[in-house]
């Protein structure tokens, strides 16, 4: 069972996935912490990967399904799977589709979490993260509940030197230009399920587990088919 998360910077598709992930009882994979992971281990597909990051180049869309697929393949995500970052293309999309066909699955729901771009500016301005174990805060969404310390390590947060104004605004024309695509990808073979990203945190949770329940598939939020 596949759930796919899209939406643009700021949408809090890590803190919605990583929610309906503990909700459902399958895996949560963000595909840019992964592509980051397998770089830093030094992998076939990091050393691979790197190549383009270094040069600030998009990763291509065989080596990004290649990394999915290695998360398929594993016995955890037997029961389903949550993708967070990934299709961001129409050929990756493509290609998700062809490689689930080839093992007998398909996407089960994709979730969009709906978001304006003066919203995204206002909430990624307002991140501080931690440099010790690499947990993400929100001033506005997600306060820490010791001011500047980390929830999970009690490190010192910071802000992220890349949650600037004009960088958010690139990072949003990215996103329309490559995934809106995607979007329409998604909504015409009837699988889009859309929910407001700028309702109280708790508020969106529901709305997606609802959603995925209405595509059928889960018994309830507890478990997977």
């Amino acid at each position: 069972m596949i759930v796919i998360f899209l939406g643009p910077p700021g949408a809090g598709k890590g803190t919605q996935a990583k929610r309906l992930a503990a909700e459902l009882g399958i895996p949560h994979v963000s595909t840019g912490d992964a592509l980051r992971s397998a770089v830093e281990r030094g992998t076939p597909l990091g050393r691979e990967a790197a190549q383009y990051l270094d040069k600030g180049l998009l990763v291509p869309d065989a080596t990004m399904l290649s990394l999915v697929a290695e998360f398929l393949d594993r016995a955890e995500s037997a029961r389903g799977l949550i993708l967070d970052g990934f299709p961001r293309t129409t050929p990756q999309a493509e290609g998700l589709d062809a490689l689930l066909a080839s093992q007998g699955r398909a996407v089960h729901c994709v979730l969009l979490l709906d978001i304006d771009e003066e919203e995204a500016v206002r909430r990624l301005t307002a991140r501080v993260w931690c440099p010790r174990c690499g947990a993400i805060h929100n001033l506005v969404t997600d306060r820490p509940k010791v001011e500047g310390c980390c929830d999970d390590c009690g490190g010192r947060l910071e802000p992220r030197t890349d949650d600037v104004r004009h960088v958010i605004e690139a990072r949003f024309e990215e996103y329309e230009r490559l995934t809106q695509p995607v979007v329409e990808y998604y909504s015409s073979r009837g699988r889009l399920k859309t929910v407001d990203a700028r309702q109280p945190i708790d508020q969106i949770t529901r709305e997606l587990t609802a959603a995925v329940q209405a595509c059928g598939g889960f018994d309830s939020p507890g478990g997977a088919r």
